[in-house]
């Protein structure tokens, strides 16, 4: 069976196993103990998208957690996770993909604990950027409101990337079953999230890895590129569409790896 075919069959059961952590093996006292790696999905995926990384982790002796991200707005998504870290003891590595760099960006600022962010094809936001700004900055980006299906929900509005056209922009190196899955069962952002304003981002004071994704259609290589130099990251780049820990488990658990050291 291919990784990216367990990936999806894992599903919620891959993800409640995730979120439960595995305990690490023990460092030598001389490097100090291991961080825990926190991984954060984006919008229009879940926490089983990490499921081969996060296994390579584990199998490494790291102990992982992959939260679901409510994807509800900016600062209540941060918050969100902001709680999590909380409860975590030792240091921390933050893990993000997509929309959920922009939640590692402003979870992480002030705590002492987490030690380096990691962005895979993702947002790493400065203060007052935007998803919309950072994704519009750049040619190359096919997201937006002609590829979504809007659907309300008390208090608010999701959108989904349309079930046609969504391997072609989502996850173009998977194969269709599986990317035909993962548009089915696809957790949408809400559409406010678009526009929220960023706060102070946890780069400005702690090391950082970007791994840019080549084929990206949601953010364009251009623009990860331009972020990571921003922020002054230790930078990467694969061949593959936005979903790179799916496509490229081994890549990106390299770049996780190198971050946690």
């Amino acid at each position: 069976m291919s990784p990216t075919r367990r990936t999806v069959l894992a599903g919620a059961a891959a993800t409640g196993a995730l979120a439960a952590g595995l305990p690490a093996t023990a460092a030598s006292a001389s490097r100090g103990p291991r961080p825990t790696i926190v991984l954060v999905h984006g919008a229009f995926a879940d926490a089983s998208g990490w499921h081969d990384v996060a296994r390579s982790l584990q199998r490494d002796g790291y102990t992982v957690i992959a939260p679901a991200n409510p994807l509800r707005s900016v600062p209540g998504d941060s918050a969100y996770l902001r709680s999590i870290l909380a409860t975590l003891k030792g240091p921390l590595v933050l893990v993000g993909h997509s929309y959920g760099g922009f939640v590692i960006t402003n979870a992480s600022t002030g705590n002492a604990n987490v030690k380096a962010l990691v962005y895979i094809a993702a947002f790493a936001p400065d203060q007052g950027d935007t998803v919309g700004g950072l994704a519009g900055r750049f040619p190359g980006s096919r997201l937006g409101p002609p590829v979504l299906d809007i659907r309300p929900y008390p208090g608010g509005a999701d959108g989904y990337i349309k079930t046609g056209v969504f391997r072609e922009i989502f996850a173009g190196d998977l194969p269709r079953g599986t990317a035909d899955f993962m548009a089915a069962s696809q957790r949408p952002g809400d559409l406010a999230t678009f526009d929220q304003k960023s706060g102070a981002p946890g780069w400005k004071t702690i090391p950082s890895w970007f791994q840019v994704s080549r084929d990206d259609q949601v953010i364009p290589a251009a623009a990860q590129r331009f972020m990571a130099k921003r922020a002054k990251s230790h930078i990467s780049e694969v061949d593959a569409s936005h979903v790179a820990m799916i496509s490229q488990p081994r890549a990106t658990t390299r770049v996780i790896i190198q971050a946690a050291r």
